[in-house]
């Protein structure tokens, strides 16, 4: 397991070792001991969540204020490209945002810890999205920051017109959402 920070310290990249032969490959996709040797603390998931999407389809940037969840996702079909903006109030790096893309020719997970909205969007023709999360899904507390606010300035990298669902489009700008302490 190799992991590199992002511009946001606490967002990581993971990339997982392949053992590959005339048959294919092998990877372990989560190993706890090397998880907490690697990144440090006890880290549970409670919860795998898999989505399939098309092109263009953008999800998030979702987070929970209450209950909230860290991430780790990866990308087993296809290519998106995937973010996380900075939703702690007391953060150096408050508002800002990471992304890169994942697909399912590098294997390369990224870590999400509580306190960030996430989302991404499908670059490939359709794609499958893996993630764990540390705490269940609560609708109650899922809150959703707009993908086009110019105060975040995320630079999405393609010039699809985004497939969004209702609640997606009317996510809150960062200066009004409800974010971490």
């Amino acid at each position: 397991m190799k992991v590199t920070q992002t511009s946001l310290p606490d967002v990581l990249i993971i990339e997982l070792e392949r053992f590959h032969d005339d048959r294919g490959f092998f990877l372990e996709s989560w190993n706890a001991a090397e998880f907490a040797k690697n990144i440090g603390g006890d880290v549970q998931f409670v919860q795998d969540n898999h989505s399939h999407s098309r092109r263009g389809v953008l999800r998030g940037l979702h987070y929970q204020v209450q209950r909230p969840q860290g991430k780790l996702v990866r990308v087993v079909r296809g290519r998106v490209f995937d973010l996380a903006v900075d939703l702690r109030k007391s953060s150096p790096t408050f508002g800002r945002w990471a992304g890169t893309e994942l697909s399912e020719d590098d294997h390369i997970q990224w870590w999400i810890p509580a306190g960030f909205a996430h989302g991404f969007m499908v670059l490939s023709e359709s794609a499958d999205f893996l993630y764990k999360t540390t705490d269940y899904y609560a609708p109650e507390f899922e809150r959703c920051l707009i993908w086009n606010d110019a105060a975040v300035g995320i630079r999405w990298p393609s010039d699809l017109e985004p497939i969004l669902t209702a609640r997606d489009r009317a996510g809150a700008l960062l200066r009004d959402a409800e974010v971490f302490p």
